[in-house]
């Protein structure tokens, strides 16, 4: 998949829009649609959305995502897309909806395919729709899907219904939603190495700042180099102040700072707590690996 930050030409593609943080069930429907038509027709499929969201620049601040832009990019890679266009929507803002189907959409990708989910609005003040995207089809001679709403039992699937389940730690129905894991990848930090001294060696990762915030706790998680637990949090029991998640890998006894390290995460265990001293911590943690 070929990332790309500036429009070029690039005609008969398959277009996905949308932001697409989570690349959620909802989101996977959307780009699959593009994806599959490109395959049945023989053009290639791109994915149009923006480096960062739009909401960044209408509030002035940006929301917590869900995945880092890295992880977005690779989750879009592994759909099958062909080309990620991550616009700087600023430049964009001030189009209405058909200037923005013309002179961006049109001009630069004549497209086979557009491919929207159920509630995609664009334009300036949200003056387009999937109603006037269908409408334009005929005229510019593309076919248009609109996916519907994806849902878990009667709920629909949504960026802002995940972001409220993680930040209550609500792990496994916001893996269901994303249909993959929710995960945090970094280098390994060097910490205050207490955990060595009480048999429970952690890599220690920085948390992202820019994504949404999981409760202080224990976590059950998949690494890279094996299954382990993490604590997310500010380590009351040793007087700690910041916020850090640190990782024990089961049976893993190599240094790896500096390395790249993968957690994802498969439930939330317990909530942080301050316990009355290492050894009770101890016997937690004995706890809390034997429960997953």
């Amino acid at each position: 998949m070929q990332i790309l930050t500036e429009l070029n030409k690039n005609p008969n593609l398959s277009l996905a829009l949308g932001y697409f943080d989570g690349v959620h069930l909802g989101h996977r429907a959307v780009i699959k649609s593009a994806v599959d038509f490109a395959h049945k027709n023989g053009n290639k499929s791109a994915v149009i959305t923006f480096s960062d969201h739009p909401c960044c620049y209408f509030w002035g601040v940006c929301p917590k995502y869900i995945l880092t832009r890295k992880e977005r990019e690779k989750r879009i890679r592994e759909l099958g897309v062909d080309y990620l266009y991550e616009l700087d929507f600023e430049s964009i803002s001030g189009l209405t909806a058909h200037e923005y189907l013309r002179d961006v959409l049109i001009k630069y990708f004549t497209p086979l395919s557009i491919s929207t989910g159920w509630n995609h609005n664009f334009g300036f003040k949200k003056s387009g729709n999937v109603k006037f995207l269908s409408e334009q089809s005929k005229k510019y001679d593309y076919t248009y899907f609109e996916l519907p709403p994806q849902k878990i039992g009667s709920e629909i699937i949504s960026s802002t219904v995940i972001r409220k389940l993680l930040s209550n730690g609500h792990i496994e129905k916001t893996n269901q939603m994303l249909g993959q894991n929710f995960s945090i990848e970094g280098e390994v930090v060097k910490g205050n190495q207490i955990g060595r001294t009480i048999g429970f060696r952690t890599a220690n990762l920085i948390y992202p700042p820019e994504l949404i915030e999981l409760p202080y706790g224990v976590y059950s998680v998949d690494t890279n180099y094996g299954k382990g637990i993490a604590n997310f949090g500010v380590r009351p029991t040793v007087n700690g102040s910041n916020a850090v998640l640190e990782i024990h890998i089961l049976n893993f006894h190599k240094d790896i700072y500096g390395e790249t390290l993968r957690a994802e995460f498969n439930k939330m265990i317990r909530a942080e707590k301050k316990f009355p001293s290492l050894n009770a911590l101890k016997n937690q943690i004995s706890i809390d690996i034997a429960s997953i």
